[in-house]
């Protein structure tokens, strides 16, 4: 490389240096101001206004709600509160996974203590006990993205949906009580609870099939391996030990689910989520990653005239440029980041 071009390699760089400062200080800056984050699932208080750059959040039907409950509707009922919960967090889903991927060497308490020390919702750091139903969600993440947001504005409607797939389930033959999990009925809740208290069994089972006609498959819907089994019926692996989660005040006891009231428990009271993804329908998967209808995991489509930021870690999100290219956001963290318009 001669002199000429290695001025011209310099100052490429050093203004691709700058350029990504302003992006972030503006980013920070525009994500720092106020906002109002009660959640519309507070019964007792006023749904947010809408960003008026936004869309308001379309009421979905019974029929849609159990199209995005299939997947998880035969969990245990703790099991299913962590994954609703966690579901409103999708920027830190991904994130947790990629975290458990890269530390699949820590075990037992060594695990739940790396854990502990991050600063993710409680019911993403519960998730980690489960790798595959983290990468699950990861992997199909427009599903796990709607499925937050339907969580978040209808609760009872969601939690109603369980109940009517599991009654399917159950119907179907496919629903009962195993040497891996215990099926009772209260009235016409069905409540389902691991038959051991320190090992949960996720069954694995192919969600457009187990309950019988008529269940339409997600767009795009990934078979992660782990969680997803061909057969008409459940499958049950190996178990998740969740005993070494029990001492931290996010571990699988301090969840469950109240049917009668429609929502998910955490430490004995009702879980809120004060996630922010969903305040600004802008944010994620509407203006980034795609809804229903959008093909396969619904790739990254910048939309014109929309700012794309993250309203959680964007120091986290956003990628130091790398060479005079000024680099790019890889696409798991494209919908998070900052775009240009």
């Amino acid at each position: 490389m001669n002199t000429l071009e290695r001025g011209a390699f310099r100052l490429l760089a050093s203004w691709c240096r700058k350029a990504s400062a302003v992006v972030l200080a503006a980013a920070m800056l525009f994500a720092a101001a106020p906002l109002d984050t009660r959640a519309a699932q507070d019964q007792d208080q006023p749904a947010p206004a809408q960003s008026s750059d936004g869309p308001a959040y379309q009421t979905q039907s019974p029929e849609q709600l159990q199209q995005l409950v299939a997947p998880i509707a035969l969990y245990p009922d703790s099991l299913v509160a962590q994954i609703l919960s966690a579901s409103t967090f999708p920027e830190q889903v991904v994130e947790a996974d990629r975290w458990v991927q890269n530390h699949q060497n820590l075990k037992g308490d060594e695990l739940a203590q790396a854990v502990d020390q991050e600063p993710w919702d409680p019911s993403v750091k519960a998730l980690a006990a489960f790798p595959a139903v983290l990468g699950n969600m990861d992997k199909n993440l427009s599903w796990a993205s709607s499925l937050g947001d339907a969580y978040y504005n209808q609760q009872q409607d969601v939690a109603d949906a369980i109940q009517v797939m599991r009654q399917k389930a159950q119907q179907a033959g496919n629903l009962s009580s195993t040497q891996q999990q215990t099926v009772t009925s209260q009235g016409p809740t069905i409540v389902i609870q691991p038959t051991a208290p320190d090992v949960v069994y996720v069954p694995a089972y192919d969600p457009w099939l187990v309950y019988g006609p008529g269940i339409v498959a997600w767009p795009g819907w990934y078979p992660y391996p782990g969680i997803w089994y061909g057969g008409p019926s459940l499958f049950f692996g190996a178990g998740f030990g969740i005993g070494f989660f029990g001492g931290y005040g996010w571990g699988w006891g301090h969840w469950g689910y109240d049917w009668h009231n429609h929502y998910a428990v955490y430490n004995h009271e009702r879980y809120f989520s004060h996630s922010t993804t969903f305040y600004n329908r802008n944010a994620y998967y509407r203006g980034g990653r795609g809804g229903p209808g959008a093909p396969g995991r619904g790739g990254f489509r910048p939309q014109a005239g929309i700012h794309y930021l993250s309203f959680a870690g964007l120091p986290s999100v956003l990628r130091e440029p790398s060479g005079p290219s000024c680099g790019t956001l890889g696409p798991r963290s494209a919908s998070f980041g900052v775009r240009p318009l």
